[in-house]
């Protein structure tokens, strides 16, 4: 299914660098890349074999003014990324050479790539399923060791070999009924009535599986929101800074210093937490903070776990109530810093005030209780109850969907199987549960679907 334009794209950021480049794929992919480019020994790249490197200069046709210095890489069709003749080209980094060669690749009628077009020329042509493609788009955007090897299982097919293990299970099941629908008379070998039910209940037995992980799966894909909050000058900042181990924010024995939300990135146990350090909540007259409070409370308001912090040298007051009725009904995780002080608060008090939700005390100047709440945020969001051997994790809503759409159907396969129900019946829901999985790998997926897909792409991929 190879595309009839030529489409080309700068495939690394823009700003200086050591190479940047720019791909090329299409039909006339060769044909422009040997219009431009002047060998040092004078090989002409459409004669050039496929999978090799070549050193010289890209050449303006029109004035002969050399462009940039590059090296070329030529993948031809269709054993490419896209399934199309590729050409590369290895410039020096940087805005001005890149955009010099782009202008002069589109001036011979190449069209500029749409954001994703080569990944989804990859799809098109079948080198990858749209699964495949989706966690190319995973790997660029991964946070964390972990989230980069759970995209690399996608990108290597491992997602969708289950989902071809399933609908194998399935087109087997299938196939044995709508043959004992046509040859009524006839004994279909292969499956008995217990068979069938057994069969069944092993692809739900999968299906559960795979949707079981879906909510870790999002988690080391997306990570989780960790608001850090509580009255101003109980530590937020601190915290912040040792868990970064950095001095990312400002900290000072000034009450109101962290005026906007400071947001980073750290990885525990492979998920990516977004950690933001907010302003401290209390009325003020100050009009910065005061924004600074407003921001504090709506990150609150988007967090799927909140650190709220406690001064254990002072007594808890109706700030701290306060804030705990903004969070009361979100996972929290209240944290007793300033324990290597003299006590104003009781732990029967915070237990009292504070009884379902998990109470770890720590002193961020003595460096203690930090590696007990690194272990009890993990608590917070790791599915204990998955298999340690797990391997494939569902790490995309639209995956999820389309396998609980699957399971739906399924278990209406089931309930009309025990119910004695004609195998007519049985088929119509077997059949819309593979349609369901093919919407994972791109086999019943609409055009739509697709384009909405791959426009979250980079340009260039």
């Amino acid at each position: 299914m190879l595309s009839e334009d030529t489409i080309a794209a700068i495939s690394t950021p823009l700003g200086f660098a050591g190479i940047g480049k720019i791909r090329i794929s299409g039909p006339r992919a060769l044909e422009v890349a040997s219009k431009l480019f002047n060998s040092i020994n004078d090989k002409k790249l459409e004669e050039a074999k496929t999978y090799t490197a070549h050193y010289g200069d890209i050449v303006d046709p029109q004035t002969g003014q050399r462009a940039d210095e590059v090296i070329v890489l030529i993948m031809k069709g269709p054993r490419s990324f896209t399934g199309e003749d590729v050409v590369e080209f290895d410039c020096h980094g940087g805005m001005v050479p890149l955009q010099r060669v782009l202008e002069l690749v589109l001036r011979e009628g190449v069209r500029l790539a749409e954001p994703g077009e080569f990944s989804k020329r990859a799809f098109l042509n079948g080198r990858i399923d749209l699964a495949q493609a989706e966690g190319i788009i995973e790997v660029i955007n991964s946070k964390t060791e972990k989230g980069l090897d759970l995209a690399l299982d996608h990108l290597s097919g491992k997602l969708s070999a289950v989902i071809r293990e399933i609908k194998e299970l399935l087109i087997e099941l299938f196939a044995h009924l709508e043959a004992s629908i046509d040859f009524p008379e006839d004994e279909i070998e292969g499956f008995n009535s217990q068979q069938i039910g057994e069969h069944l209940n092993l692809i739900k037995e999968k299906l559960e599986t795979l949707v079981a992980t879906s909510k870790q799966g999002k988690l080391y894909r997306e990570g989780i929101k960790t608001v850090i909050t509580g009255k101003p000058n109980v530590g937020k900042s601190s915290l912040l800074n040792t868990l970064l181990e950095e001095k990312r924010a400002i900290v000072t024995e000034i009450p109101g210093t962290t005026r906007d939300i400071i947001e980073e990135y750290i990885s525990l146990n492979g998920i990516p937490l977004k950690m933001i350090d907010t302003a401290g909540i209390r009325e003020t007259e100050d009009l910065v903070e005061q924004i600074g409070v407003e921001r504090a409370r709506n990150s609150l308001e988007m967090a799927d776990l909140v650190l709220m912090m406690l001064d254990n040298s002072q007594g808890l007051d109706n700030s701290d109530l306060n804030i705990y009725q903004l969070v009361k009904n979100k996972p929290v995780i209240i944290v007793v810093n300033k324990t290597d002080l003299a006590p104003q608060i009781t732990e029967e008090e915070i237990k009292e005030k504070f009884s379902q939700h998990s109470l770890i005390p720590i002193s961020i100047k003595e460096e203690r209780g930090l590696a007990d709440l690194k272990r009890a945020i993990i608590d917070q969001v790791l599915d204990r109850e998955l298999s340690s051997e797990q391997t494939v994790f569902i790490t995309r809503a639209r995956h999820k969907n389309a396998l609980e759409k699957a399971l739906k159907a399924l278990e209406r396969v089931i309930n009309s199987y025990h119910n004695g129900f004609p195998n007519d019946f049985l088929t119509i829901d077997l059949k819309e549960a593979l349609n369901a999985l093919g919407e994972i790998t791109g086999e019943t997926v609409t055009e739509e679907i697709i384009d909405r897909i791959f426009i979250d792409f980079c340009l260039g991929k």
